[in-house]
């Protein structure tokens, strides 16, 4: 049973088994239902189960994180947004280590057996073998970051709404985000009419930096008013901030991409070289949730619903 949103990181640290998401999702249907909304479980494609707290087609605003647990990777998924060199360069380099695992396998293999036409067949198969695990492989048990995160704040702010403004936002929790944003996606189209006039604001990967970022995709920076909303509840906040990312170049790879008017929010570390960054996540040093990031996010986007 969940008392608090903080309790997920004791009672369900993971997420990613069929019974692990079951049990995880009843208890946050136990514990919304009890703060007064209306919830419901909907099935999407591949077997997503996203959770549903509110009235999805009246809302004006939709706040969403994903809830599915990564897997486990030896290497993090570095992310760096504004600079596209160093992201680029980053994802070739994680092909490169790829060929090489798959290449050393093969020479392995044909070296035991001596069985030359073996290479190209071993190679191939290392190689997606090591993707799919990448993908889909044992669950990473430190996802502090990566998305527990995302899932504390929106229950955080899900139990601080004033009840007289709840009907102007729903919060969904999405499935199969790490297979690639499926949840999402099947969200979208189940409410296509509704979310094409709904500003979304997911949360992932909000628990480790002290730069806080909102990145609107392109159809909302055209938008004058929407935007100034959003930079009405940015700010200094002690040593961290929450800023808007207005122009050049962002890449935000999470579910906020498949909404027209969605704003991707994380938290990110920042160094001259590279600027801002997210590392750790995937991996088992994703141990770090900042309270001072949920309690900001928070404050911040009830604000602007309030608005």
């Amino acid at each position: 049973m969940i008392n608090t949103p903080m309790d997920i990181l004791e009672l369900f640290p993971v997420r990613k088994t069929g019974k692990q998401k079951q049990a995880f999702r009843s208890a946050v249907k136990d514990y919304a239902e009890k703060l007064g909304y209306s919830v419901a479980v909907e099935k999407g494609s591949f077997g997503a189960m996203n959770i549903v707290i509110g009235d999805p087609d009246s809302a004006k605003y939709l706040v969403t994180a994903h809830y599915d647990t990564p897997a486990r990777m030896l290497f993090p998924n570095f992310i760096t947004p504004c600079n596209f060199a160093v992201y680029l360069a980053y994802q070739i380099l994680i092909v490169l280590l790829f060929f090489v695992a798959a290449f050393v396998v093969s020479f392995v293999v044909t070296l035991a057996t001596g069985l030359e036409e073996l290479a190209f067949f071993s190679a191939y198969i290392s190689y997606f073998g090591l993707l799919f695990l990448m993908m889909f492989g044992p669950a990473n048990r430190h996802n502090y970051n990566d998305n527990t995160s995302g899932v504390i704040t929106l229950l955080e702010i899900a139990c601080t709404m004033p009840k007289h403004l709840r009907r102007k936002v729903c919060f969904v929790l999405f499935d199969l985000e790490e297979a690639g944003l499926i949840g999402s996606a099947s969200y979208r189209k189940a409410h296509k009419h509704a979310t094409a006039n709904q500003i979304v604001l997911n949360l992932d990967c909000v628990g480790d930096g002290n730069e806080i970022v909102m990145f609107p995709n392109k159809l909302l920076k055209g938008n004058a008013k929407y935007m100034d909303r959003l930079d009405s509840i940015c700010g200094q906040f002690g040593e961290r901030k929450l800023v808007l990312h207005r122009k050049g170049f962002a890449i935000c790879p999470s579910d906020s991409s498949n909404f027209p008017l969605g704003v991707g929010i994380m938290a990110f570390k920042r160094k001259k070289l590279i600027g801002l960054y997210c590392d750790r996540i995937h991996t088992e040093r994703d141990t770090i949730l900042e309270q001072t990031n949920i309690n900001i996010l928070r404050s911040a986007l009830i604000t602007l619903i309030c608005q």
